[in-house]
């Protein structure tokens, strides 16, 4: 797809502006630092942009508001004593030195155990809880397809899971494929069933139209409080500039 990116700046804002090959222009303002991105057909001019931009200030100033009060967690040392999050609830971190295979594994209600040699590095321990977050999701995913498919009619054919910078999820209808941010992991059961189900139904509707959601209520009815509540938790870290909502 061709694509133009640039920045522009509009009343003291730096606009990150893509033009690429689409129909109708699109406003985003994502967390955690509130950049703004106007997505815009080819021909767009910048002042349409400027104008769009100027017409919903309120609504940009209201966004980067939330998200500078929005709660989010340190960086990660994975230490013994840390917080960590798994399918929406809250773990100690306990740190177990061994020669074995290193492993994380949840104990309790309480307590996730991981299992490293003593000279395991940061990045390696992060890496294994990655590993650990996706190996779960995996077993996840299936079993809510399923349940679903049954539901909606439409059929997941594929699905992967990766660290996105832009979004909770996403797909290709052609295909019948989704992908799942990794941070879903993180998240309430009901979170990534919400993911599932919003991708699903770009399958039969591309475009956040009137009839996209009027067909997700039909399947989810309370499919904006899921949105809300996910776009509103805790951000985790992350050394990316930024992360936006789906």
């Amino acid at each position: 797809m061709n694509t133009e990116e640039t920045k522009i700046e509009i009343c003291n804002l730096e606009i990150d502006t893509v033009r690429k090959d689409i129909k109708n222009i699109h406003l985003g303002v994502y967390p955690p630092n509130g950049r703004i991105r106007v997505a815009a057909p080819l021909r767009t001019t910048d002042e349409t942009i400027k104008l769009l931009v100027i017409s919903r200030m309120k609504w940009i100033q209201k966004q980067q508001l939330k998200f500078n009060r929005q709660e989010r967690q340190t960086e990660r040392e994975y230490v013994s004593g840390e917080s960590h999050f798994f399918m929406g609830n809250r773990y100690l971190l306990n740190v177990v030195q061994t020669t074995s295979k290193p492993e994380v594994v949840i104990k309790r209600k309480t307590r996730i155990d991981m299992y490293v040699n003593p000279e395991t590095t940061l990045k390696e321990r992060e890496e294994l809880m990655n590993r650990f977050y996706r190996s779960e999701l995996k077993k996840r995913i299936p079993i809510l397809a399923k349940k679903w498919e049954k539901i909606t009619g439409i059929c997941v054919k594929e699905f992967k899971i990766k660290k996105m910078k832009t979004k909770w999820g996403t797909c290709n209808p052609q295909h019948q494929r989704v992908w799942f941010n990794l941070e879903l992991a993180k998240k309430p059961l009901h979170s990534l069933e919400y993911v599932l189900v919003h991708e699903m139904t770009h399958f039969v509707e591309r475009n956040h139209t009137k009839d996209f959601k009027l067909l997700l209520k039909s399947s989810m009815p309370n499919w904006t409080h899921y949105k809300d509540e996910l776009n509103d938790g805790t951000l985790g870290y992350s050394k990316w500039e930024n992360r936006p909502n789906s």
